[in-house]
């Protein structure tokens, strides 16, 4: 059915099935809350997994637990039994232990609370008269305030994300200090998502968790006023604590398959990785499943002449997208006329992936198949659902309405009732964002489509699981983009299936993270010097405390640093490095708000004239008001898109000028090429935006922006090659700008093979000659305020970056350069100059002198 009776069978490059496994199963620990057990069953749960029985007893046994195996596999089982029997015995509630846990999204832990409650009742009903009073809520932004304060001073079990706890729970935590003087348990689901910046925040916000978990906590008698870190002056000793008090607070971090869970949960969490215990060998049944990677075809024309086989069908010249009835597996597909792109668009451009994926979309629901569509952005996912309504209205009104989008943005009433629609399959398709990845329960889906690459195999693997979840056959394609790494992978599927997972990369002790997290620190609990240990090396530690006090945040007194502000230091910190504040979308002529945009992200996406989509009704931005942090749009029916053009420019730190604590600059040498890694400032500017008509992109005019700039330091590696190299390789002065960009470009695409990012994780800066190299210089930094690690993980591995770069891009079949080598979909000067020929001389001059080890 994917391949329409062959009419696309070109377009699948690879097809592999991954045998199904058979389940292993295990007695229930003899620990476990015996009603819990019952009320399990009840729920169809005769037998757990061998996998979850380890994990549990690990963590019943208050050893830390990295939990790392496939979606669906039931990892939720593994933590709620040990925590739930910790919590649940017979103690009057004062005296009873309290569990939290953390997701890192609303809809995740609304779904995990609806399967708690689900668990809890079944327990209730399995203890009988008089048993089974256990509390469970969720607590987050959306909860009403009457609501809040019965959580504060009842719920055993609260359900939240890192946002409301770095913001509420912890600044506000006398309120909150019931239940912190009995946690017992803290569950971090999701864990391989806590990566670049955001990972290395809500590490130190779980430190800060277990600083006041600790201060709140009745001392066991021979504590006394030890040192050591807040998890070594807990005060309890043993599974089940002294009588009285909570035991050890214990962690479980819950994550997708990843390599070597237990380094990065004890990163996560600041211990050794030898006190962590991994379970990642997982015993859960799993159906076959098979996964196609899938290249869209390459276009001579943005439109298509469709026919049904009998030849009498009607014309469809009015939609260059329309599809035949989908329930038709006679209809025949054929390339219109060449149509003239706009200039420096590549020759044959591909069909765009959200296209393809809304025709698969539409095609799957005809035939009943319920489906998620990943898509990469926003934007795409309103456009994938869009485009598939629109194919779908021809065959059955009722059968478009069963298709929606699914993103961000969307208000919590919107989001909960698609997530019910899904689960009741009153939804067939749903075009959505990463936002529905991880692991909200949707059981009994048929495929999954990725329109994208996800930005790490993790991803690609967590988001393909979604397909024949619960033991059943399913079926998963990746559909690539226009893109270098999408085209890569899809021409070398064994870089797919067959290469290692990707290790979660972030830095606690990155500056401008653990500066605005001390400062939340000290307003909670005045910092004391055997709390450094709790947030990393003390001496780096006190050096960013002295930085601290130079500039006013923070005053030293002898017995430690305190917050001496009216304002909450909470709001120092970024947590998802998002630039600050949402902007709000909001409809000029009703007042409605639509939705949210981050705010490092309105300049380009909200800017006056912008076009917003939103559920797939086009918006145009009429003002956008970064004071008030709020962009107003009208109704408007548009024939065209908006993209914006930024400048930017780049500077190396002095040592002098760089924060305390910010990594030197270092250098090494591949003969007279010089490779950087070190502290930059970045400067960007959005300055105009183009209007280009859809589908075809044709250019209807350009309109100048007056923004402000916006100042990012961060890190980055770079690499400068000299005039003479450059001239000894044939390339000419003319030639080397667009070499340079070409090559950033393509680098850019392929880093997130050895890093665990994506491409709108980095930027990059290209020039012929830089002022402070002196030489012709490509950089690649992070995204985010004082790096992310990305940028070193490309430093460390040099040589096989930009063979993988030069590979790509040499593999492409274009003549000029396209989007699957050279162009970028961010690029804000609109991928000019771009010379693919000489980008290849120029990476293989920079290879040629390599190390022969490198």
């Amino acid at each position: 059915m994917l391949v329409a009776g062959g009419a696309r069978a070109d377009r699948l490059t690879h097809v592999r099935t991954l045998p199904g496994r058979a389940g292993r199963t295990a007695d229930w620990p003899g620990w476990a809350d015996p009603a819990l057990v019952d009320g399990y069953r009840a729920l169809g749960v005769e037998r757990p997994w061998v996998h979850q029985v380890q994990a549990a007893d690990a963590a019943w046994a208050a050893r830390d637990v990295a939990l790392a195996t496939s979606t669906g596999s039931g990892k939720s089982l593994a933590f709620w039994l040990p925590a739930l029997t910790a919590v649940g015995r017979e103690l009057p509630p004062q005296r009873r232990g309290s569990v939290l846990y953390l997701s890192p999204t609303k809809a995740l832990a609304a779904d995990q609370l609806a399967g708690l409650q689900r668990v809890v009742a079944a327990t209730r009903e399995a203890a009988g008269p008089g048993g089974g009073d256990l509390r469970v809520a969720t607590c987050d932004g959306d909860t009403p305030s009457e609501e809040r304060r019965w959580v504060t001073e009842h719920a055993d079990v609260v359900l939240t994300n890192p946002d409301f706890l770095h913001f509420s729970m912890l600044p506000g935590h006398r309120r909150w200090a019931r239940f912190l003087r009995g946690l017992r348990y803290v569950v971090v689901d999701e864990g391989h998502t806590y990566r670049g910046v955001f990972g290395a925040h809500v590490a130190l916000v779980l430190r800060r968790l277990a600083r006041l978990a600790a201060h709140y906590r009745p001392r066991a008698a021979d504590a006394g006023g030890a040192g050591g870190s807040a998890r070594d002056r807990d005060g309890a000793d043993g599974a089940t604590g002294t009588v009285g008090a909570p035991g050890p607070l214990t962690f479980v971090v819950a994550s997708a398959t990843t390599a070597d869970p237990a380094a990065s949960t004890a990163r996560l969490l600041g211990v050794a990785p030898d006190d962590v215990v991994a379970v990642d060998q997982d015993a859960s049944p799993a159906g076959r499943r098979t996964v196609a990677l899938w290249q869209p075809p390459e276009l001579d024309s943005f439109a298509f002449e469709r026919t049904s086989a009998s030849g009498d069908g009607p014309a469809m010249d009015d939609d260059p997208w329309a599809l035949p009835d989908p329930l038709d597996p006679a209809h025949v597909e054929t390339d219109g006329p060449t149509v003239v792109t706009a200039e420096g668009a590549a020759e044959h451009p591909r069909r765009s992936a959200t296209a393809e994926a809304a025709d698969l979309l539409a095609d799957l629901a005809a035939h009943g198949a319920r489906t998620l569509a990943f898509t990469r952005s926003r934007r795409g996912a309103e456009s994938v659902a869009q485009q598939a309504r629109d194919h779908l209205r021809p065959v059955s009104t009722e059968l478009s309405h069963r298709v929606a989008a699914y993103r961000g943005g969307y208000l919590p009433e919107e989001r909960r009732a698609l997530e019910d629609a899904v689960r009741t399959g009153a939804l067939l398709g749903l075009a959505t964002t990463n936002a529905l990845e991880l692991g909200v329960d949707i059981s009994g889906l048929d495929a999954v489509l990725i329109a994208g690459w996800p930005g790490t195999r993790m991803s690609l693997w967590q988001q393909a699981g979604r397909a024949g979840r619960a033991g059943a056959d399913g079926v998963a394609v990746f559909v690539a983009r226009e893109d270098p790494l999408d085209t890569y992978l899809v021409t070398h599927p064994e870089a797919v299936f067959d290469a290692p997972l990707e290790a979660t990369v972030f830095d606690p002790t990155n500056p401008y993270v653990l500066a605005p997290q001390l400062c939340a620190a000290a307003q909670e609990i005045p910092l004391r010097g055997d709390d450094l240990t709790d947030f990393g090396d003390p001496a780096k530690v006190r050096e960013v405390l002295d930085v601290l006090v130079a500039r006013g945040l923070l005053r030293r007194r002898p017995s430690g640093w305190y917050w001496t502000h009216a304002q909450p230091a909470a709001g120092l910190a970024d947590l998802r490095g998002s630039g600050g504040q949402p902007v709000r979308v909001v409809e000029a002529t009703t007042g409605r708000l639509l939705g949210t945009v981050d705010a490092g992200s309105a300049d380009g996406q909200v800017h006056d004239g912008a076009v917003y989509v939103h559920q797939g009704v086009t918006f145009v931005v009429d003002r956008l008001d970064l004071t008030d942090r709020v962009a107003l749009v009208v109704r408007r029916d548009v024939d065209h898109g908006t993209w914006s053009r930024e400048v930017m420019e780049i500077a190396i730190e002095e040592p002098a000028e760089a924060p305390e604590g910010s990594r030197e600059v270092v250098e090494r040498s591949w003969g007279p090429i010089t490779w950087g890694l070190g502290p930059v400032e970045v400067t960007s500017q959005v300055v105009s935006f183009e209007r280009r008509r859809l589908p075809d992109m044709q250019v209807l005019g350009t309109e100048a922006l007056d923004l402000p700039s916006r100042t990012l330091a961060t890190t980055a590696v770079w690499w400068s090659v000299p005039d003479d190299v450059l001239e000894a390789a044939g390339l000419t002065p003319d030639v080397v700008p667009g070499a340079l960009h070409a090559a950033e470009h393509a680098s850019i695409g392929l880093l997130p093979l050895l890093a665990t990012c994506d491409r709108w994780d980095l930027g990059g800066v290209s020039t012929a000659l830089h002022a402070d190299t002196g030489q012709a210089t490509v950089f690649v930094y992070d995204a985010y305020p004082g790096g992310a690690g990305f940028a070193e993980r490309g430093y460390e591995l040099g040589a096989t970056w930009l063979r993988a770069t030069r590979d790509a891009i040499v593999a492409c079949p274009c003549d000029h350069g396209c989007p699957a080598c050279v162009q970028s979909p961010k690029c804000g000067s609109y991928n000019s100059p771009l010379d693919k020929a000489a980008a290849v001389t120029l990476l293989d001059v920079v290879l040629s002198h390599a190390p022969q080890a490198a």
